[in-house]
């Protein structure tokens, strides 16, 4: 196993589409398995494999004691919303904002050996759900907010010296980004109840 580095926004690996996962083996099962030690090396609730660079439909997660994997995961989203919650993402280090999700979700996909798996998901494990999911479709947090949550995003974005933050990511993640969906440690954003995520 291996920790991989985090990709930062402005890579176009996270504004593609992932592809589907056509194949199940040892690729696959070293991929999942890079990606939960790197998901566990920054203490995160979630990684999608765009974000380490791998354009394929699988996350990882880890949440109030729930951890696992979804490959080519499908949701069903229910119709009502829960609390607006701060997100930031460890792809876009040093933005966090409320973001509107769905409560609750039902996950289908397959396991590493190609099984079947349905993971019904309420609370933050939906909202994480919802955050890999969009990372698979090419959708970053921001891409959900509107009005002047938006347009402040994008200029807190336009304003921070990601090259540098992207070098030190790669070389220094853990205990860099905190929070919801990994943002700054000193920010007033929810701990989605263990440190930074995805």
């Amino acid at each position: 196993m291996a920790v991989l580095p985090i990709r930062i926004i402005g890579d176009p690996v996270l504004r593609t589409p992932a592809d589907p996962v056509t194949e199940f083996g040892p690729e696959l099962e070293r991929l999942v398995a890079d990606m939960m030690e790197t998901m566990e090396d920054v203490d995160g609730a979630g990684l999608a494999a765009p974000q380490v660079g791998v354009g394929q439909r699988v996350f990882t997660y880890q949440i109030d004691g729930q951890r696992g994997h979804v490959v080519n995961p499908l949701l069903t989203l229910s119709d009502d919303f829960q609390d607006d919650v701060v997100e930031g993402c460890l792809s876009i280090p040093g933005v966090a904002f409320p973001v509107r999700r769905r409560r609750s979700v039902v996950a289908k996909g397959f396991d590493l050996q190609g099984n079947p798996i349905e993971i019904q998901a309420q609370g933050m494990l939906a909202r994480a759900f919802q955050h890999e999911t969009d990372h698979l479709d090419g959708v970053l947090f921001v891409d959900r907010l509107e009005g002047d949550d938006r347009r402040a995003a994008y200029r807190a974005i336009r304003g921070l010296n990601y090259s540098s933050i992207a070098d030190e990511t790669v070389t220094k993640r853990a205990g860099h980004v905190g929070s919801a969906f990994g943002i700054g440690a000193s920010s007033p954003a929810a701990s989605f109840g263990r440190g930074p995520t995805a």
